[in-house]
């Protein structure tokens, strides 16, 4: 028996309505928008099959780093339809703007991608995303990879509430300043570290919040060698000294926040050092402590420098 137009229609297969619902959509969106697209941070699978279509076809593609870029979309067996491939990195991003802008308001459709995982998370873009804004220009998330969400994942710590603070200032002294600041934050806190300073940060980690908070190192995520550390942070500290591998390729730190019982013991301790700096040597005051709490000398010493003598 024939069949009818109805029929015909009412049995399309589902899969051909989707992908004609997606085209539909891209196509509706593409003109004059700018995409931000989020890309693999180690494993190629991961690349969405709509990232892989804004890659392909952005008549602009801004890239931190067109190098690296050029060899994902290679990896990717992506090949451009003609659209130019051009930077956008942290010393170019404000020059470049007008023109992004220019490109833009005249319909082209712009994707931006970091070297790998979410764009503007510790990447440039921010810049350019808010003046697209104030310019009435439509921005689209493509999203995708992040270590950050990837590391607090797979963590085991709690996840309701978190903060990203992205990477801490490479400088100790810095780094301490901007760690007694989140000393006592109650949110999980996830950082970015560059490798060779792993280690170094695990310890003021250690000395600021305390040895025994919770804390978990995840290395490599999706990549051959990815590796996930979880334990308190002096545990974690000693290790990062013991073993090369674990201050290997990208690293991403997720530490418990800070309890009720926490804090006021951290500020009973802050108190108890503002006390005696105000008459001793920061030497002096932390070994004092140390006696007066049990805690380690030298992390009563680090804590101290941090607070700041009124000795001067």
């Amino acid at each position: 028996m024939p069949a009818t137009k109805a029929s015909v229609q009412h049995g399309a297969p589902e899969e051909e309505r989707v992908a004609n619902e997606r085209n539909d959509s891209i196509a509706r969106l593409r003109p004059g928008a700018l995409f931000l697209v989020s890309t693999p941070i180690g494993n190629l699978g991961d690349l969405s099959p709509r990232a892989r279509e804004a890659l392909r076809d952005a008549d602009l593609l801004l890239a931190e780093d067109t190098r690296h870029t050029r060899q994902l979309l290679g990896a990717c067996g992506i090949e451009r339809a003609g659209g130019a491939i051009e930077s956008l990195h942290e010393h170019n991003e404000r020059s470049r703007v007008p023109h992004v802008l220019e490109r833009l308001q005249s319909g082209a459709s712009v994707a931006l991608v970091s070297d790998a995982g979410t764009p503007l998370l510790s990447d440039p873009g921010s810049t350019l995303v808010r003046a697209a804004i104030e310019a009435g220009i439509e921005v689209i998330a493509v999203p995708g990879p992040c270590a950050a969400i990837a590391a607090l994942a797979v963590g085991g710590l709690p996840t309701e509430r978190f903060a990203f603070e992205g990477f801490l200032p490479a400088k100790s002294a810095a780094r301490l300043k901007v760690l007694q600041e989140l000393a006592s934050e109650s949110r999980t806190l996830v950082f970015y570290e560059a490798p060779h300073r792993l280690r170094e940060s695990l310890e003021d980690l250690a000395r600021v919040f305390g040895g025994a908070r919770r804390a978990v190192v995840a290395r490599e995520l999706t990549k051959r060698f990815e590796s996930v550390y979880r334990g308190a942070l002096a545990e974690l500290a000693t290790r990062a000294a013991q073993d090369a591998d674990m201050s290997r390729g990208e690293v991403v730190i997720v530490i418990e926040g800070s309890t009720a019982q926490a804090v006021a013991a951290s500020a009973d301790v802050d108190g108890l050092l503002r006390a005696l700096l105000v008459e001793l040597p920061v030497a002096q005051a932390a070994k004092i402590a140390a006696r007066a709490t049990g805690l380690p000398r030298r992390e009563l010493y680090d804590r101290a420098l941090a607070l700041g003598s009124p000795r001067g």
